[in-house]
């Protein structure tokens, strides 16, 4: 059974899978990362702030949806490492 990896959120705000409403996603399911990857965006009062992988293989998906607000340390996405 491959091991997974949840990337975390380093801030509370709202959590987007695109640069903009209009831009492709910056990774999609069945995506593979490498480490530094960016996945999305937490944005605090109008202040982005990139998420990146911290470790490489295939994105397994999302926990969180497009525009969701989110908390510290919670699980954004899920990583496929094996």
């Amino acid at each position: 059974m491959p091991a997974t990896h949840e990337v975390l959120s380093p801030l509370p705000g709202t959590f987007y899978r695109r640069s903009a409403p209009d831009a492709p996603p910056f990774k999609a399911e069945g995506d593979t990362v490498a480490v530094g990857d960016v996945i999305g965006l937490v944005e605090v009062m109008k202040q982005f702030s990139e998420v990146t992988a911290d470790v490489a293989g295939r994105l397994r998906g999302f926990a969180v949806e497009n525009g969701e607000p989110v908390d510290p340390g919670q699980a954004l996405a899920v990583i496929e490492t094996a």
